[in-house]
């Protein structure tokens, strides 16, 4: 990878780290298409995360095809929604803090925080 080391998307939770390596060149690509650096909140998050441990089901995080990408202005936040769809991005959240990208299978989903 270009831009990330591997130990950028532990658990905060429990230190694993069971990324994918698909997603990680994917997000590796996609941070070099939008040109500014990529400040990773959130990556892998183990299934006893206290965060995935309170949903029915693991989410995207806990399959190692997630990350929040933090954003310090509405143009980063625009690059990330602009070109992350075309790459290959699946799932796509805006917080104002914050975008939330994956790669999950099923059909293409968007939301806000």
């Amino acid at each position: 990878m270009r831009y990330f080391k591997r130990s950028d998307f532990n658990c905060q939770e429990t230190g694993e780290n069971e990324m994918n390596e698909d997603f990680l060149i994917k997000l590796d690509d996609l941070r070099h298409e939008c040109g500014f650096p990529f400040f990773i909140t959130s990556g892998y998050r183990d299934k006893t995360h206290s965060i995935e441990a309170a949903k029915k089901n693991p989410g995207t995080h806990a399959q190692g095809i997630a990350a929040d990408i933090k954003v310090n202005s509405g143009a980063e936040a625009f690059a990330i929604l602009e070109k992350a769809p075309a790459m290959g991005f699946t799932g796509i959240g805006l917080h104002k803090k914050f975008v939330h990208v994956d790669t999950r299978k099923s059909i293409p989903v968007a939301w806000c925080y």
